[in-house]
């Protein structure tokens, strides 16, 4: 059975180095103790059992390591997979800048890049205005630098609100923000569920992206990715035509619950049909 499955991934990785494209996986659709690092990494095992190339982590399941980093490093070295970001998501934000605040975020970039994290990946809130825009996206150019002075690319992560009217604040923070220092993270189900056509985002912005979140949707309600409305194969179609090779990252998680390998399972298997193979 051990041996069926490694072959499985093998195939998986296969289908995925064709398109130039890394598979990742997030964390968040396990119920992890942040308190727990050895929870962490037996979640962080599991990524690795299904296939993915590298792994992505909320912050707070990883700030307990950032005093002892060495011991930390080699036990994720020892998984053997890319760090490929560590993400500071918060359910507020600095009121100006609208993303986190530069004390957390600079203490997250730090203790991140000496565990081995290629990226620092920030979440932020809409501003109201131009203004507000403005200074968020200041900010992220901030960070930006901040970030590659420690070897980190920085990304921001969008949810809904930045595609809202026609991606006004998404195309805005595009052009606003230095293609040398920022990055973006684009959450494409969030996106999609915003009412944004993925497909042409990615061809117009693929030069700026780092990484997509994929997750599926069916009448409003999140479902396993494949089983739902996300146009999977034509994101699949613009990555082969754009030669794209940034990070495919599945992100299953439901609102009040934490599915597991319940979605995690039925994700992989979608991304290897569309990535080709057979699962």
């Amino acid at each position: 059975m051990l041996a069926a499955a490694g072959i499985a991934a093998g195939r998986f990785l296969g289908a995925a180095q064709a398109m130039r494209v890394h598979l990742g996986c997030q964390t968040n659709a396990w119920a992890i103790d942040p308190r727990d690092f050895a929870n962490v990494l037996a979640i962080i095992r599991k990524v690795k059992d299904y296939g993915y190339e590298g792994f992505e982590t909320g912050f707070a399941n990883v700030q307990s390591q950032f005093d002892d980093p060495v011991a930390a490093k080699a036990k994720l070295d020892a998984i053997g997979l890319k760090f490929l970001g560590v993400h500071i998501f918060l359910l507020q934000y600095d009121a100006s800048t609208h993303v986190a605040p530069a004390e957390l975020y600079e203490r997250v970039a730090a203790g991140g890049a000496k565990l081995g994290a290629q990226r620092l990946i920030l979440s932020g809130t809409p501003p109201e205005d131009e203004a507000g825009r403005k200074r968020k996206a200041d900010a992220l150019n901030r960070a930006g630098e901040f970030a590659q002075k420690l070897g980190l690319k920085l990304a921001y992560h969008n949810h809904g609100p930045e595609f809202s009217n026609h991606g006004e604040e998404i195309e805005f923070l595009l052009r606003a923000t230095d293609p040398a220092r920022v990055w973006f993270l684009m959450d494409a189900g969030h996106a999609f569920r915003a009412g944004a056509d993925i497909p042409a985002f990615v061809l117009k912005h693929h030069r700026r992206l780092t990484g997509l979140h994929i997750r599926d949707s069916k009448d409003g309600k999140e479902t396993p990715l494949g089983t739902g409305d996300f146009p999977l194969q034509g994101l699949a179609n613009v990555i082969r035509q754009t030669g794209w090779d940034g990070w495919v990252i599945t992100e299953e998680e439901r609102v009040g619950g934490k599915p597991g390998d319940e979605a995690v399972k039925p994700a992989r298997d979608a991304l290897f049909r569309v990535f080709g193979g057979k699962a």
